[in-house]
């Protein structure tokens, strides 16, 4: 029987590093957020490479909450979503056949990383009052803090796969260069950095220091980080 890894996160938040360590175990599939077009097509939202990422998966999202639930070869299936691509009013029951974990970052890193790609993000931008309706809707979940998994990923990802019933190898700790086959188009924006990397880079610095609208953006998120925060593995 296939484990389903529902992976929920917002932008910027090692959730594409994570995605290259699932694939790298050798018996995982894995798929880079299969909800985004549909967000986009149904939201109208204007982002970076927006008719390419149209163009390129189904925007009906039933029929892409089909494919996270049907039959697979791999024993272990990687899904990578974005929580704001999740809108509230769409058929959730491919839920219930999927193990929940929730990536979350603090949100003054998430702010700073982000507005480095897209100007005047807004909360809704971020995912994170998503990510804490998506664990309350699901009955909570596996929390696990991205800075906890850069300081001691080879303490942490242990930690998490027990958690989530898969076996441990350290081949997650390590990928090749240049991106994977699964990545979404929108690679080619987004994922620049990540591309460069063989494997989790080191522990995160000092919180960056933020002013005027993005602090009063980080300071509306940390209710929602904190939520989750008192739930991670540690």
């Amino acid at each position: 029987m296939t484990i389903r890894i529902a992976m929920w996160s917002g932008p910027r938040n090692l959730s594409t590093a994570m995605m290259y360590s699932f694939a790298a175990r050798g018996d995982c599939r894995v798929v880079d957020e299969p909800f985004y077009a549909a967000y986009l097509d149904q939201t109208g939202v204007d982002h970076p490479m927006r008719d390419a990422v149209l163009a390129s998966q189904y925007r009906c999202p039933d029929q892409v909450a089909e494919t996270l639930v049907s039959p697979v070869l791999e024993p272990v299936f990687y899904q990578k979503h974005m929580t704001h691509h999740m809108l509230e009013d769409w058929n959730d029951a491919w839920m219930t056949a999927v193990k929940h974990v929730f990536l979350i970052r603090h949100p003054a890193r998430v702010v700073a990383s982000y507005a480095r790609k897209r100007e005047a993000p807004v909360l809704d931008d971020l995912g994170f009052a998503q990510q804490a309706r998506i664990f309350d809707q699901v009955g909570g979940g596996v929390v696990v803090d991205s800075s906890d998994i850069r300081a001691n990923p080879s303490g942490m990802l242990p930690k998490l796969c027990n958690k989530i019933g898969v076996p441990w190898t350290d081949n997650m700790l390590s990928w090749p260069a240049g991106g994977h086959p699964a990545d979404g188009i929108w690679a080619a924006h987004w994922y620049n950095a990540v591309h460069g990397s063989t494997g989790f880079d080191g522990p995160e610095g000092p919180l960056p220091v933020l002013g005027g609208t993005y602090a009063d953006l980080a300071d509306a998120a940390m209710p929602h980080y904190e939520a989750l925060a008192a739930h991670k593995i540690t």
